[in-house]
């Protein structure tokens, strides 16, 4: 196992190269750069843009120099400096506009997590021990409108239904007379009475998926000879299943390490536009919109390498779960 993680990580290195380069070939494919977009969006308006002080912002920020020029700039920055660039949305350093929001980003997203595999494992393997029940048609039936209705959807429809008939606004992480106060007792409270929203919103359609893919894996190894004999052998229904079958097929639930990490920092987006949550989400987007190269890149960039790290955790782990699986010699 140590070869194969050796040569994996050694693998990383040309792979991450690589993923540094589409990435900030896609950031620039768009036509202009991010004084483009500025200077569109203030004729628009009606106001007048000196051209002399567009192009000495250019020559500032390196924006007039080839595109392999301001890729090696970015890269050896971050490789020896630990530098990802200047946000030109934010004025800041990405650094900083990306850690401003990613201890909320990291709460919401495990939350979510921990509500789909709580609620997820427990109903798919009732769904699997129970097949073709009414329970197991009911969940079957919740799952598909789970997978079906998009999240933002179950948002706005909530934010509606919360403000039209209990007069309450939906959204935020916090209520408007803690969303500036210093953090103490009170405001932790409403932190944890505001989070149970964008958790179960956020966690509705992973929930759906996570369920059909147990109750699938457990109905496959139920019907497997060694279940048999272990019932022969006297074996209870309850120690049959927990020994044997569910050890088996949780491996899916391993498996979703290699995008959990991404959705660390990535969160629901469009979710959290629509419930205002100062995630991460809402910056990326922005940084999209208004071509700030720097930003979009350094986000996409770290989505991508804690995609390759969560894929390696998770092969690893499912090899010391399941006996089944073997790494290769090559």
């Amino acid at each position: 196992m140590v070869h194969y993680i050796a040569r994996r990580l050694l693998y990383m290195v040309p792979t991450l190269l690589a993923i540094s380069i589409l990435t900030f070939l896609v950031i620039q494919a768009p036509p202009g750069d991010y004084l483009n977009t500025v200077v569109a969006k203030l004729e628009a308006e009606g106001q007048y843009v000196d051209r002399a002080q567009l192009e000495a912002l250019r020559n500032r920020y390196g924006l007039d120099e080839p595109i392999w020029v301001q890729y090696w700039r970015w890269i050896t920055g971050i490789i020896i400096h630990g530098d990802f660039g200047h946000s030109f949305v934010y004025s800041a350093p990405v650094a900083d506009v990306l850690k401003e929001r990613f201890g909320f980003t990291v709460l919401l997203s495990v939350t979510s997590m921990a509500f789909v595999w709580a609620v997820a494992i427990p109903v798919g393997m009732y769904s699997a021990v129970k097949r073709y029940s009414p329970a197991d048609y009911t969940f079957t039936f919740i799952g598909f409108l789970g997978l079906a209705v998009p999240n933002f959807l179950i948002a706005l429809v909530l934010m509606y239904i919360s403000y039209s008939y209990f007069g309450q606004s939906v959204g935020a992480l916090f209520s408007p007379e803690f969303a500036e106060s210093s953090w103490n007792l009170g405001k932790i409270l409403d932190l944890l009475s505001n989070l149970w929203i964008p958790i179960v919103i956020i966690g509705t359609a992973g929930t759906a998926g996570m369920m059909r893919i147990v109750r699938a894996n457990l109905l496959d190894e139920l019907h497997r000879p060694y279940v048999t004999t272990a019932r022969a052998k006297g074996l209870t229904e309850g120690s049959l299943l927990m020994k044997y079958p569910a050890r088996l097929a949780a491996s899916p639930i391993v498996s979703t390490i290699g995008w959990l990490l991404p959705s660390l920092i990535s969160g629901e987006i469009i979710v959290s536009v629509v419930l205002n949550l100062p995630t991460t989400g809402p910056v990326m987007l922005r940084a999209l919109e208004s071509q700030d190269m720097y930003l979009a890149g350094s986000f996409l960039l770290l989505l991508s390498v804690l995609t390759v790290v969560g894929t390696l955790i998770s092969d690893v782990l499912l090899a010391r779960l399941d006996p089944r699986i073997r790494y290769g010699k090559r």
